[in-house]
């Protein structure tokens, strides 16, 4: 009965996207791109310039302190990121996601995709900072964050993950929907 739902879901998931132009699965300039780092710090990527010079920038919050980074370099003269820049972001993400300060003892950011590219590649730290949280911030923001967290749960992961599968497999005008239904079957 699941194989059948999931096949049902697939064929669904084709036949919404008949009609309608195929997009670059690239990630663009100014997308923004979340992810918690080993001790649970928010942080978001943002990605600038043009296909030469590129620049990331990386801000966390974590319980009691705010941080920033930032990168510079080339990873255009690697081919793999030119073939889908989408891959190269996502594994910098993997990356900064395995370590618990997104910008500490990270001076170089390297992907298994380019590991033979130029040294001009890899993206390498130019600037960092950190501010301290103020205190009326600091309740404000634990009591959004244990707001949200009772919300949460379990269940939390699994749209993570049912979101995760409508993308691979679904057309980006039925991710949504498509989460939706994974998510029931996925409990």
């Amino acid at each position: 009965m699941k194989s059948f739902t999931l096949l049902f879901l697939v064929v669904i998931c084709g036949m919404g996207g008949l009609g309608q132009k195929l997009k670059p699965k690239k990630r663009s300039n100014g997308e923004e791109i979340k992810f918690r780092t080993k001790t649970k710090d928010v942080c978001t990527i943002n990605v600038s310039g043009d296909n030469e010079e590129m620049k990331l920038r990386i801000e966390c919050k974590s319980q009691d302190m705010s941080y920033w980074c930032e990168f510079t370099g080339k990873p255009s003269v690697c081919r793999a990121f030119r073939n889908n820049p989408k891959i190269y972001w996502n594994q910098i993400a993997a990356e900064l996601r395995k370590i618990p300060h997104a910008c500490e003892s990270t001076e170089v950011l390297k992907t298994s995709m380019c590991q033979k590219a130029p040294p001009e590649a890899l993206m390498r730290q130019i600037a960092a900072g950190v501010e301290p949280e103020e205190p009326a911030n600091q309740e404000e923001s634990v009591q959004k964050m244990s707001t949200s967290m009772r919300g949460a749960g379990q269940g939390s992961e699994n749209e993570t993950e049912a979101m995760k599968l409508a993308r691979e497999h679904c057309w980006e005008s039925l991710h949504g929907f498509c989460s939706y239904i994974i998510g029931i079957f996925r409990g």
